[in-house]
C-alpha cells in the first residue's frame, strides 16, 4: 500500500514540476499561436509519463489558463499581463502596451478613516481623507478593484478630476508639484468573496492577488495608501532582484 502512494505521490510531484514550467512558457510567449505541443511531445521534452504530462495540464486547466478540446489539442485561453514591481508607476503606465485602461469610479468622498489608516498617513485624529474606490479595466475587461485613501489636501483637488482615464499617481504629482518617491509594497493571496467576484467577473473564492501599497512623495510624506485586488488569472508580478553583498 505505500509503495502505491509512494507512486501516487511521485507522479503528482512530477506533474507539478512540468507544470510550473509550462506555465512559465506559457506566461513568456512561447506559443504565440496559443497552441501547446501534442502529448507525446511534451513527454520527450520534460522526460515524463503521458499520465503525468496530463496531470500537468489538467492542473493549468484548472486554474484557467488552458484548455483541452478532443481533437483539437491543448490551447492558451488567456495570458496574463506582467506588473512589473521594479518602479513606482500607476496601472495605466505598467500595462500601456497591452491596452487601454478605464476606470469605473464607484464612490469618492471625504470620509473620516480607520485609525489604522490615520496612523499610516501620518494623520492626526481629526483629520479626514478623500476615499476613492474604481474597478479598473484593461480594453473593457475588469482587472482589479482598488480601494483608495488620500490625505485630504490632496486628494479634494482630485473630485473634479478625470478619475475614469487617469491614474490618481500622474494627478498627484500634478496638484502636490512634486514627484512621488518611494512606496512600501506587500502582496498576499486571498479569495475573492461574493461582492468582490461579481465586480471584477469572476467565481465566489476565486484566487486573487492582493496588493497593499503605501506611497510617500519625494519629500517622504505618505500620501496615498490602497488595497487593491487583481484577478489572479490575469496579472502575474514581475521583478528583478539584486544580491548586492553578503552577511
Amino acid at each position: 500500500m505505500n509503495t502505491v502512494i509512494d507512486a501516487h505521490r511521485r507522479r503528482a510531484d512530477r506533474a507539478r514540476q512540468v507544470a510550473d514550467v509550462l506555465r512559465h512558457q506559457v506566461l513568456d510567449g512561447a506559443y504565440p499561436d496559443g497552441a501547446l505541443p501534442r502529448e507525446e511531445q511534451l513527454s520527450r521534452d520534460f522526460d515524463a509519463s503521458r499520465n503525468t504530462v496530463r496531470d500537468a495540464l489538467a492542473l493549468l486547466v484548472a486554474e484557467g489558463l488552458v484548455e483541452r478540446v478532443p481533437g483539437v489539442g491543448t490551447t492558451v485561453v488567456t495570458g496574463k499581463y506582467p506588473h512589473g514591481l521594479h518602479r513606482l508607476m500607476g496601472l495605466a503606465e505598467t500595462l500601456r502596451d497591452h491596452g487601454e485602461i478605464t476606470n469605473e469610479v464607484r464612490a469618492v468622498a471625504i470620509v473620516r478613516p480607520p485609525a489604522a489608516v490615520a496612523r499610516r498617513l501620518g494623520l492626526g485624529g481629526g483629520d479626514r481623507v478623500v476615499y476613492v474606490e474604481r474597478v479598473r479595466h484593461l480594453c473593457g475587461l475588469p482587472l482589479s478593484l482598488d480601494l483608495t485613501y488620500l490625505a485630504h489636501d490632496i486628494g479634494e483637488p482630485l473630485l473634479g478630476a478625470d478619475l475614469g482615464h487617469r491614474d490618481i499617481f500622474g494627478l498627484i504629482e500634478e496638484l502636490a508639484g512634486q514627484p512621488l518617491g518611494t512606496a512600501e509594497i506587500s502582496l498576499e493571496a486571498v479569495n475573492a468573496d461574493p461582492h468582490t467576484a461579481a465586480l471584477l467577473e469572476t467565481t465566489d473564492r476565486a484566487a486573487l492577488l492582493m496588493a497593499e501599497r503605501l506611497t510617500r512623495l519625494a519629500d517622504g510624506r505618505p500620501v496615498d495608501l490602497e488595497w487593491i485586488r487583481f484577478r489572479g488569472d490575469r496579472i502575474t508580478m514581475q521583478g528583478e532582484l539584486r544580491r548586492t553583498g553578503s552577511e
